[in-house]
């Protein structure tokens, strides 16, 4: 059965919204879009590069699946990052969305939680998540995240959207912890399964 990995920037507090730009997401009255800029490393990339070659597909929300299309889409061939996103297969779980928007991608409109168990009893490599707030916490309390990459990032925010979802009771183990030169530390854990 392939993996299905969470994989979020979050703040000490938890939250995950709007890690790369200001206006990414103002749900709710978010202010504090772009907070993981000042931390960035390129080893943070490079260890996001090493997790992809482990993965043929995103599983992503609408808004975060609207967000990255629109980011990497456009980019040439040849382009190494583009050539990396561009390539997996893409599944959105979405009701409005009228058309692809990305190459190479499924529309999964209904029975979610029964199309990512049949997502995961394919064939194939890991399965990444990444923003999708709303699909994450239906992905963890149905008990399909298998594991969770964490970017702890050293800052605290107040408010916004939280990775876990309220009432949620589980167990993860620790499989690594791997601290960056700017103060981040990548957590990776697998999900206790009894």
């Amino acid at each position: 059965m392939r993996r299905l990995i969470v994989s979020e920037f979050v703040t000490l507090d938890g939250v995950m919204q709007a890690p790369g730009g200001k206006d990414e997401d103002r749900d709710g009255g978010f202010e504090h879009g772009g907070w993981t800029m000042p931390y960035w490393h390129d080893s943070i990339g490079q260890s996001f590069g090493a997790m992809m070659q482990d993965c043929d597909a995103f599983l992503l929300g609408r808004k975060t699946y609207v967000t990255h299309a629109n980011a990497f889409e456009p980019l040439p061939a040849g382009d190494p990052f583009g050539d990396m996103m561009n390539a997996p297969k893409k599944y959105v779980v979405s009701r409005t969305l009228k058309e692809p928007i990305w190459r190479n991608t499924t529309i999964i409109r209904d029975n979610v939680i029964e199309s990512v168990r049949a997502l995961k009893a394919q064939p194939g490599k890991n399965i990444l998540t990444d923003g999708s707030s709303q699909l994450v916490h239906a992905l963890l309390e149905n008990d399909l995240v298998d594991e969770l990459h964490l970017l702890l990032y050293p800052l605290t925010l107040g408010s916004g959207k939280r990775v876990l979802p309220e009432g949620l009771n589980t167990t993860f183990t620790l499989v690594s912890a791997t601290p960056y030169p700017t103060g981040v530390v990548g957590l990776r854990y697998a999900r206790q399964r009894s």
